[in-house]
């Protein structure tokens, strides 16, 4: 298996020592042994504090799409309306997950270089669709871009919508997240970004009303919310859990707090701050647009017009450096750094920073 010294990868991330030691620690049965249940509950009071909320987190055996398919099976019916605010891929294709089930989707479009503005379009909207749900991506990995959402939250609360449903995967832990204050109901993280833990582990927290509406629809599923409703004070889950993934969340969840979440979220700025000061002095460009608001948890590059993305990956992996390539429309034109979790490293960035800076010597 080829490995790469420099690891810059939007996830999964490298791994540290306490992650690493997690996933290799033999463990009896999560079924019977009471001394997982703790590690659950202490898993979820640190996820708690990461993503500032009193309400539940689910802890699901799966890759983050588990916890998208989760908040969406487990709360639409056919014919339910959902308002799909998009600035990227993955913002659109949650709404497209969400016309698979047979919901009524109306999307509130924006460019995948921008991010999230113009909020009187969003109230409108709201005004005349009335949806019963609201989707939003708030870090678009692909783009590099970060969307507010503080304003879709006051949006939600003035007009009374049931349900706002925020893809976290990329963000929580890296950038703030007030789940609690901005009003969202459900947001949906995965381990293997800013955690630096394992991609098989996925969670949502869930609020009152989240859990009432799950209720209802009543879903039954391997990704069933309901069932987790009442399995920690029963200990008794709907299958059984993945002990190593929730060790190794544990671990990731308790370096960040280690280290004190406010200094965590300092790091990651300061790194993104770095990274693309020097890239565009390299004479790069980056793909957001200057207005939007850029991830500090990952940074989009423009491919130069005279070279490609798989030229450019070639003689990255030559010196021991790999990043990410892109999906859809960005593909082969945008590539990212992911410095997040413990990849938001000034020492590790700048030597990543300092092969992309040679090998684009040699193609501008």
């Amino acid at each position: 298996m080829k490995t790469y010294p420099i690891p810059m990868v939007p996830g999964p991330v490298q791994q540290p020592p306490e992650v690493l030691k997690a996933l290799k620690t033999s463990y009896g049965s999560p079924d019977i042994e009471l001394d997982f249940l703790q590690v659950y509950n202490q898993t979820e009071k640190y996820l708690q504090e990461i993503y500032a909320t009193q309400h539940s987190i689910v802890i699901m055996t799966g890759e983050g799409m588990l916890a998208l398919w989760a908040a969406l099976k487990n709360c639409l019916l056919p014919g339910d309306r959902v308002l799909a605010i998009s600035t990227g891929l993955f913002g659109h294709g949650l709404g497209e997950m969400a016309q698979s089930l047979g919901a009524d989707v109306r999307f509130v479009e924006f460019s995948f270089n921008e991010t999230v503005h113009q909020f009187e379009r969003i109230e409108q909207a709201i005004i005349e669709f009335k949806p019963k749900m609201i989707t939003i991506v708030h870090c678009e990995t692909p783009s590099g871009t970060l969307n507010p959402l503080q304003e879709v939250g006051e949006l939600k609360q003035k007009y009374d919508v049931p349900l706002l449903i925020v893809d976290s995967v990329a963000s929580a832990g890296g950038a703030l997240l007030l789940t609690d204050t901005w009003h969202i109901d459900m947001a949906l993280g995965g381990g293997q970004k800013c955690l630096s833990a394992t991609s098989g582990m996925s969670f949502t927290t869930v609020s009152p009303k989240a859990w009432e509406i799950i209720s209802e629809v009543n879903y039954v599923g391997y990704d069933a919310l309901k069932p987790f409703q009442h399995a920690q004070e029963n200990f008794y889950f709907p299958y059984t859990p993945n002990w190593h993934g929730m060790a190794a969340l544990q671990a990731g969840a308790k370096k960040i707090l280690d280290e004190g979440l406010a200094h965590v979220l300092a790091r990651h700025e300061k790194v993104a701050h770095t990274t693309r000061e020097r890239v565009s002095k390299m004479g790069l460009s980056l793909f957001p647009d200057p207005q939007a608001i850029q991830s500090p948890t990952v940074t989009a590059i423009n491919v130069p017009d005279n070279t490609t993305w798989e030229t450019l990956d070639k003689e990255f992996r030559k010196h021991g450096l790999v990043v990410g390539g892109n999906y859809g429309p960005l593909a082969g034109k945008v590539f990212r750094l992911g410095h997040m979790g413990v990849q938001a490293d000034q020492k590790l960035v700048k030597r990543a920073l300092d092969i992309i800076e040679s090998v684009v010597k040699k193609v501008l």
